[in-house]
């Protein structure tokens, strides 16, 4: 149950940050983990390097003693991440002198990185990728205030 519910958390956070247009690749507040974790960005130092899934010493400390973020692993977050930054079309591990997207705030990019950290979401929960996406996200809006209430509960 809760696979479940860390998987609903987080497409719920992440349809939330895209319709808003808060989903922002090259900010680790507003990315893909960025909005999982609720704005925070304590998650980018669990790599040397952003855009890689090689935990260093901090990631791997919290991943040794079993810590989750928002029922997450560091290195299921890094997955998570690696696999939005590459759907968005930013060479990997990231850095200034990178190949990335003119406009990294093109809907268009951070829907192809939305999808793509979403198809991660699934293969981390082992849920079968549901190919109608606006079927999906119908779900997650019809369900948005149940697990809203939900979200409340949590961080009360």
């Amino acid at each position: 149950m809760e696979s479940a519910t860390r998987f609903d958390h987080a497409l719920l956070r992440l349809y939330q940050a895209f319709n808003n247009g808060n989903l922002h690749p090259e900010d680790a507040c507003r990315c893909a983990v960025g909005s999982i974790l609720k704005g925070k960005d304590f998650w980018k130092n669990f790599s040397d390097d952003h855009g890689s899934t090689q935990l260093n010493y901090v990631g791997q400390i919290h991943e040794t003693f079993g810590r989750t973020f928002e029922g997450y692993r560091p290195s299921e977050l890094l997955e998570i991440e690696v696999s939005f930054l590459k759907g968005a079309g930013f060479e990997l591990p990231y850095s200034y002198q990178s190949i990335k997207p003119e406009d990294p705030a093109d809907p268009s990019i951070q829907f192809n990185g939305l999808m793509a950290a979403i198809e991660t979401l699934s293969k981390l929960d082992n849920r079968p990728l549901t190919m109608d996406i606006a079927q999906l996200f119908e779900d997650v809006k019809m369900a948005k205030v149940g697990i809203e209430k939900r979200l409340e509960i949590i961080e009360a």
